[in-house]
Order: C-alpha cells, then sequence, then structure tokens
C-alpha cells in the first residue's frame, strides 16, 4: 500500500455510475414493480452502501477508510436504460473513488441479479468515476458524453 501517513485529513468526496442495459419485459417489470425478488431499488441501494464499506477487503492495496457518508440511487435513464449513482464522502487521507465505483458496481450486479429471471442478457455497461474532490490532486469531474467526443474527434483529426 502506499504510505499516506504524512498526508493531510481533508474532506474527500467521490460520485461514480454504473449502466445497465435491460429489455423491455426487465424494463417493465423494473419500472413496475413486479419482479419476482422483489423492489429492486432498496436491494440496490443496500447492495452498493455495503460494498462501499468493504472496498479494502476487495481491491487490493486500498486503505481502509473511515467513510462518514454513503448513498445510491437506482434511476431509470431512458427506456431500457438504468444507473446506479453512488456518492461516498470520508475525512481521511486517501480519496475515495474507489469506494464510489465499487459501490456503483456491485449496486449494478445486485441490479443484474434482480432481474435475471427475466433477462439473462441484461448487461452492465459501464462504471465511471463521475467526480472527486479533496485532496492533493486536486478536483475531477467528467465531461458530459458529447464534450468528449468531440475533443476525441479533433485529437483524431490531427
Amino acid at each position: 500500500m502506499v504510505d499516506v501517513s504524512a498526508k493531510e485529513v481533508t474532506l474527500r468526496r467521490a460520485e461514480a455510475r454504473a449502466e445497465v442495459r435491460l429489455s423491455a419485459a426487465a424494463d417493465r417489470a423494473l419500472r413496475d414493480g413486479t419482479l419476482k425478488k422483489g423492489g429492486a431499488r432498496d436491494v440496490v441501494r443496500l447492495a452498493a452502501i455495503g460494498a462501499a464499506k468493504q472496498t479494502a477487503q476487495l481491491i487490493p492495496l486500498c486503505h481502509p477508510l473511515r467513510l462518514t457518508r454513503v448513498d445510491a440511487e437506482l434511476a431509470r435513464v431512458r427506456p431500457g436504460r438504468w444507473s446506479v449513482t453512488a456518492e461516498v464522502t470520508a475525512l481521511d487521507r486517501t480519496g475515495v473513488e474507489m469506494e464510489a465505483m465499487t459501490a456503483a458496481a456491485v449496486g449494478a450486479l445486485a441490479l443484474y441479479d434482480m432481474v435475471k429471471a427475466v433477462d439473462r442478457a441484461a448487461a452492465i455497461e459501464s462504471v465511471v468515476l463521475l467526480a472527486k474532490s479533496g485532496g492533493k490532486s486536486g478536483d475531477f469531474r467528467r465531461a458530459p458524453a458529447a464534450a468528449r467526443r468531440r475533443a476525441a474527434r479533433r485529437g483524431a483529426a490531427k
């Protein structure tokens, strides 16, 4: 592990998102609350929160952190596309990006588990860091997808 003992304790925050693609039948069952396993929103939220708290046991070389807040939300982005967004906060010497990304990923896995009886082809299509703040490296905010595509086209044109 990286030695962080000389680093200052500061407020650290990170937000991550996982996106899940579902069939029309799974999308409808999730939206209508008719999944066989029950209500997905609370299950996904609790799975994500629990995962954030276990990140140091799951990811080698991650520091165990004193998390002060973890929250997660399941939301319908558009028909057939759902997102799990996780926010993590800590007062510590190192960032909480891995905790936020682990929370979003495990929340998405819990969603897959909830819908698999209806849709075995459901797919977790991305897990990304949306934003982070605190610490020496400063703040980060992911540019919107359209801005990233424009930047990629500009880079390809050079």
